[in-house]
């Protein structure tokens, strides 16, 4: 019987302190083939228990088995590995730019690269994705030179978007790359409305909205929620959930909903989890919810269930929060490395080939970097123009504007 006496405050705690032995005993992980893989025009009620296990493709063997494998070919899955290879290499080398001083700021992707490398092969030419500012694996897996991402870093003379955003915030148009918001969640309710917009003028594109586990506790999450169910906005709407937010862990903002996923439920949306660290799985699930989105069946809530090894971001430590062998614990492993196990299990890769691959990506990210430092850093070299500040908002400059690029000169 409930206690009827003095109320009592409650905030939710994390398993383990820093300090502490790391513990992943309450999630509950579902052997690999194991969730069924339900038609494209199921009906959201028949499957709400996809919102509380996690769809895995890759078994511990390296095996790809059950019902979600066997949609990417080896070459394709060589190519999944490479961005993801990519990826990771690009963050160490910008990681080190910026404790070098040639960066103000930069935000790691590590152990969670298989999220966007594999989800943006799921799209088509057109889709917009809405990202956070932990997908760049997006833009790398879409062929976006890495020369113009890293002169965005440094806001030099290159920088495509003139010194106004910061570092990692990147934005392109024609890659399907929505410019990135340092407000939390604001780009999940502009994805839905997005799509809306794609639907009313007859339009064949999608939309993709991202967020992270903490974000979920902002309002513009539910209110995208509301209109996309509402509406049946073409839209995947992707909450990755690494663990932890900047220094707090997934429960404050899960609440008690069980999982991210299952706040889907309540809105009518077809709602899953995947294995965020299995290339395959994400793909598949992407593929699934795409589909859904391209013939008019509405949204679809996915849950990537993953563990963000690295810093929140250059200016955090993490230490301070959680153990620090905390990530060696995580139970769904590095995607990297169970990717690369898969491909040499079905004989197409090796441990030599391996170490071949990755000294050639850090020479070519070297040589990225190494063009993108020619045309400037953050405290040397060219510099974007003052009067940049002045263009490319208003079609017509209004006269207060004028009187003040006149007064600076530019």
């Amino acid at each position: 019987m409930a206690d009827a006496g003095m109320l009592r405050f409650h905030v939710p705690e994390p398993e383990v302190r820093p300090g502490g032995t790391p513990d992943f005993s309450d999630v509950t992980i579902p052997k690999a083939g194991s969730v069924p893989h339900p038609e494209i025009d199921v009906d959201p009620r028949d499957i709400r228990d996809l919102a509380f296990s996690i769809i895995r493709v890759l078994n511990r063997a390296g095996e790809a088995v059950g019902p979600w494998a066997g949609l990417l070919s080896d070459d394709e899955l060589l190519e999944g590995l490479r961005h993801m290879m990519t990826l990771r290499s690009f963050d160490a080398r910008m990681q080190m730019a910026q404790r070098q001083g040639k960066t103000s700021f930069y935000m790691q992707h590590l152990g969670e690269e298989a999220v966007s490398c594999a989800f943006r092969k799921a799209l088509a030419p057109g889709d917009m994705n809405f990202p956070t500012y932990r997908q760049a694996g997006l833009l790398i897996a879409d062929g976006y030179p890495m020369v113009t991402m890293m002169n965005q870093i440094y806001s030099n003379e290159a920088d495509p978007l003139k010194g106004r955003q910061l570092p990692i915030m990147y934005s392109s148009k024609e890659h399907g790359f929505f410019s990135i918001s340092g407000n939390l969640a604001t780009q999940y309710i502009q994805a839905v409305g997005w799509a809306m917009a794609s639907a009313i003028s007859n339009d064949s594109k999608i939309a993709a909205a991202w967020i992270g586990d903490g974000s979920t506790a902002e309002s513009d999450f539910h209110s995208a929620l509301v209109f996309a169910s509402t509406y049946k906005a073409p839209v995947v709407l992707n909450v990755v959930n690494n663990q932890w937010a900047i220094s707090t862990f997934q429960g404050i903002a899960r609440g008690g909903s069980g999982t991210f996923a299952a706040r889907g439920l309540g809105f009518g949306i077809p709602s899953l989890r995947v294995d965020g660290n299995d290339y395959l799985a994400v793909h598949a699930v992407a593929k699934w919810a795409a589909e859904r989105a391209r013939k008019n069946l509405g949204p679809t809530l996915v849950e990537y269930v993953t563990y963000r090894v690295g810093a929140h971001s250059s200016s955090d430590d993490p230490s301070a929060y959680r153990p620090k062998a905390e990530s060696d614990a995580w139970p769904l492993g590095d995607p990297i490395v169970r990717l690369k196990n898969h491909l040499i299990q079905r004989g197409v890769w090796s441990d030599e080939r391996h170490t071949q691959a990755e000294a050639e990506i850090l020479e070519t990210v070297i040589a990225a970097q190494r063009e993108a430092e020619r045309h400037g850093t953050l405290h040397a070299g060219g510099k974007p123009s003052t009067r940049d500040m002045f263009e490319g908002v208003y079609g017509e400059m209004p006269p207060h504007l004028r009187r003040q690029r006149q007064q600076a000169g530019v």
